[in-house]
């Protein structure tokens, strides 16, 4: 009974410790910026807090935090909301999920070129456009990466290839450090390719097409198509040309073989099809050198489940609702120019 009475009493001298020192230092309430300094100890930190303003006695805070509440501080910035008491504080700037990171979230579309994606990046963090394009078109860069993602083949170091990178960075919303690198912004984007092709990768390796070929037409079908509804037709449409070795005399590709403007008139893409690059469809036969943008796996996956159809023509109406027509043959094909191309 006596040791009973005895561990009792000390308890209850600890337990009223406890409240004094709860109670001996307050919170103000505050909440705001805080940087817990690298290397700061316990006594630092409770320091900084109440010269800051958010505690108003480092001393007992510390001894509550070491004898009652022990703290592990993470190094970093904070954004301390308000109202915490002590012990919320302590555990606030305890868990390095709260350090507040400089992020910046950007999404790249699909359909978009590589030139797009450099001026996003550029524009969001700190990092140069110019520098970006460099990079991205640096043979010994890009030769890195393809010994080291399984995606990208020695077709893309082909001269006539103008990005040989374009087509290859896939498109989704990605978070990025302001203070990101090239390589790591670049490295994130083709590890998301790459998980598309491991999910797709059975498929592909059963394709009558390279994987290059794949991306190549992927990349047409994402600037032809109006809809994802409209991707498998179109891809049917351009692998009954090819079966044919009739040109695809894509439209799209000449957009891209004459680098056309953000500001430009699209216009330009229909009355330049004598344009020499080997881009254009119209003067080449088969697949243009290389991806004209940034397909989505929608476009990826046409390509690889295209519909059978007899189709070797199609239109959008573009003067209307951008509905697209398709035609067998091409006085259907004409009838439909002239029915919905009534605007140029």
């Amino acid at each position: 009974m006596r040791k009973l009475i005895v561990l009792l009493f000390f308890l209850l001298i600890l337990i009223g410790g406890g409240l004094y020192l709860t109670s001996g230092v307050k919170t103000t309430g505050k909440g705001g910026e805080f940087t817990v300094r690298e290397g700061s100890t316990s006594a630092t930190v409770f320091r900084d807090l109440k010269e800051q303003g958010f505690i108003s006695n480092d001393d007992i805070a510390y001894y509550y935090g070491r004898f009652l509440h022990t703290p592990s501080f993470k190094a970093g910035d904070y954004e301390i909301p308000e109202g915490l008491n002590l012990p919320d504080l302590i555990d606030y700037l305890s868990n390095s999920e709260h350090i507040v990171v400089d992020t910046v979230t950007i999404t790249f579309k699909e359909g978009q070129w590589l030139k797009h994606y450099a001026r996003a990046l550029s524009e969001n963090t700190g990092l140069n456009e110019a520098d970006i394009l460099a990079y991205w078109d640096d043979p010994a860069v890009v030769r890195s990466y393809i010994d080291r993602y399984e995606f990208l083949s020695e077709d893309i170091l082909n001269a006539d290839v103008r990005h040989p990178l374009e087509g290859y960075l896939f498109p989704d919303t990605y978070t990025f450090y302001r203070d990101t690198t090239i390589e790591e912004a670049t490295e994130k984007m083709l590890d998301q390719t790459d998980l598309v092709y491991q999910e797709l990768k059975r498929d592909i390796a059963n394709a009558p097409f390279d994987i290059h070929e794949i991306f190549t037409l992927a990349s047409i079908v994402q600037y032809e198509a109006a809809s994802v509804e409209d991707m498998r037709t179109i891809a049917g449409v351009f692998l009954n040309r090819l079966s044919i070795n009739m040109p695809l005399q894509s439209s799209v590709t000449v957009c891209y073989a004459i680098d056309l403007a953000d500001d430009q008139d699209w216009t330009a893409c229909e009355f330049s099809s004598d344009d020499p690059s080997p881009y254009n469809t119209y003067r080449i036969s088969g697949l243009p050198p290389g991806p004209i943008l940034n397909p989505g796996k929608a476009a990826i996956q046409a390509v690889l489940e295209p519909e059978e159809n007899d189709y070797l023509f199609f239109i959008a109406d573009v003067c209307g609702d951008g509905q697209v027509y398709y035609a067998k043959d091409f006085a259907e094909h004409q009838a439909n120019v002239e029915k919905y191309l009534t605007c140029y």
